[in-house]
């Protein structure tokens, strides 16, 4: 693909998957709900709680912050943050109720407290500087990324933190093609052992394509920057093929 800015490729996945994200998504995500953690940790080949673990080191927190969770799904991060410091108000919001609902499950399990938002995290219904920090794991593939974190720069206080991980696209033909070999045969084997319906199956081709025209972390920090966050910077593994990025919004001048 020869789109050389973060902007000219976001036009591109929105033209190619605007359907997709609108209108067929969400069926997907409300039977994948039920076994998404344990379809994420065969998938990675057991490593899915060391991606968390590694994601949650590079998390500032103290006690008593406000923290959003964007795109919280099964409440993974929240229940992570709230084991290390009980005393944060940790707010989920995803567009999944299913999702929310085991989430929900997980953290009453764990004795703790998650205040939910269903509804479109395009549109944060949340107050100008709002939280202290905000997080988001592993479903910016499915978003249109640069109207989300310019949402999230918004809620966010000022010197407030962002915190994000996904897959990415690896700069590196060979790796990419490897890469990507990998992600449909893994594929095949998890929606086989758990069960997958047929609205989560079909969807197999376009988590690939949804990763081809996804950004490399290079691109993912560029876009960060342009919409005004400062003290940008990355984290990857496996020769990019994710990333682990943090941001501040900034302090007003003086």
């Amino acid at each position: 693909m020869a789109t050389t800015t973060p902007a000219a490729r976001e036009a591109v996945r929105e033209e190619r998957f605007r359907d997709i994200w609108s209108n067929e998504l969400n069926d997907a995500f409300a039977d994948i709900a039920r076994y998404y953690d344990r379809a994420n940790e065969i998938a990675a080949l057991g490593m899915w709680s060391d991606f968390l673990d590694r994601f949650m080191r590079s998390v500032d927190i103290a006690p008593g912050q406000k923290v959003l969770d964007v795109c919280a799904g099964t409440n993974a991060i929240g229940c992570a943050l709230l084991k290390r410091e009980p005393t944060l108000d940790v707010h989920a919001m995803d567009r999944s109720a299913e999702m929310q609902a085991v989430g929900q499950q997980n953290a009453k399990a764990l004795g703790f407290r998650i205040k939910s938002t269903i509804g479109d995290v395009h549109k944060l219904p949340f107050p100008d500087n709002h939280f202290d920090v905000v997080t988001l794991q592993f479903a910016s593939r499915h978003l249109r990324v640069r109207e989300v974190f310019g949402e999230i720069l918004r809620v966010l206080k000022p010197g407030g933190h962002f915190h994000h991980s996904d897959m990415l696209r690896p700069r590196n033909p060979i790796v990419k093609k490897l890469y990507y070999a990998y992600l449909k045969t893994c594929l095949n084997f998890t929606s086989l052992i758990v069960g997958s319906s047929p609205a989560a199956t079909r969807f197999k081709q376009y988590f690939i394509d949804a990763l081809d025209l996804f950004y490399t972390a290079e691109e993912l920090s560029i876009m960060l920057r342009e919409l005004g966050f400062v003290q940008v910077s990355v984290d990857t593994v496996f020769h990019g093929m994710i990333g682990f990025h943090r941001a501040v919004k900034p302090e007003p001048s003086a």
